[in-house]
């Protein structure tokens, strides 16, 4: 199977989720009072959860007033961080990070150990970030048990051991965390860490796709196109690609144009329309999801 640039991947810094819409937006002062951060919550909120909705915040504040009190110190380290309506300072982040993390949240040590991996208003160390990963992964954080199975499987801050690696990628896809997903899934397709299965990659490179990763939608485009873990499927692949370099990423396009000599006009325009409700539609669904709920 053709090579595609770009693998396994971190988990970047991303300390709360706003409500889609406005995040695409930009908006970043005077934000409504529904939204939440989950930069406090020990795990991701599931799929059929509200997670930008006051009563959501007020009733997870009720199990524990801890939530409560860090809620806005959090919030402040999300826009320092990210230099929303401020201009970014990672010294005010990291000691807002910090006393989430005294307090015992996975969130701010998976946050902790972005920092220190890229030297983010901290002296860059694998191994102190490797430790932060650790300690939010233990906390059940997919995206810290993500990073966590990277820092295995380059042996950053570790000794490199791509069995370890696998386990906790499997960990976060467990979660349907959707890096994770692709990251385990990379590893049965080269067989690194695990026995090498074309068909279980492919489950896990679907799963991701559906939800927006569009690292993953390339690679099982890939794998239609050549029948890798299952049978071969031309439209199905320019599907793929197409919702890939609609949602941004173009790696996949110099495939497009040997697809197109096998599919008639009539398949090219409906594979371009599945492609672009693939893309669109399912943002739309997100985005009515957060404001409905």
């Amino acid at each position: 199977m053709r090579r595609i640039v770009a693998q396994r991947k971190l988990a970047t810094l991303v300390v709360t989720v706003f409500i889609p819409l406005l995040a695409s937006t930009g908006v970043a002062q005077n934000l409504p009072k529904e939204q939440c951060s989950l930069a406090v919550v020990s795990r991701l909120v599931g799929s059929d959860q509200r997670v930008c909705d006051s009563k959501v915040v007020q009733e997870m504040a009720q199990h524990g007033h801890a939530f409560e009190q860090n809620q806005l110190g959090i919030n402040l380290a999300v826009m320092n961080a990210n230099g929303w309506g401020t201009s970014t300072n990672y010294g005010v982040a990291l000691r807002w990070l910090r006393a989430a993390a005294d307090q015992g949240f996975a969130r701010a040590y998976y946050n902790l150990g972005i920092l220190y991996l890229w030297g983010q208003g901290v002296r860059q160390d694998n191994a102190e970030a490797f430790s932060w990963f650790k300690k939010g992964a233990e906390g059940n954080d997919s995206d810290a048990q993500t990073n966590l199975g990277y820092m295995y499987d380059q042996g950053l801050g570790c000794t490199r051991s791509a069995t370890t690696a696998a386990s906790w990628y499997r960990k976060a896809a467990d979660s349907g965390n959707p890096l994770g997903e692709n990251n385990l899934a990379d590893m049965y397709l080269k067989g690194e860490g695990v026995t090498q299965d074309n068909a279980a990659a492919f489950r896990l490179f679907e799963k991701a796709a559906a939800q927006e990763h569009t690292g993953a939608r390339i690679k099982l485009g890939y794998m239609y196109a050549e029948g890798v873990g299952t049978p071969k499927d031309p439209e199905a692949a320019y599907v793929w690609i197409t919702s890939a370099s609609l949602g941004g990423d173009a790696r996949g396009r110099d495939l497009l144009p040997s697809l197109e000599a096998l599919l008639s006009p009539q398949q090219i325009s409906t594979a371009r329309e599945r492609a672009r409700r693939i893309v669109f539609e399912r943002s739309e669904q997100l985005s009515a999801k957060a404001l409905s709920q």
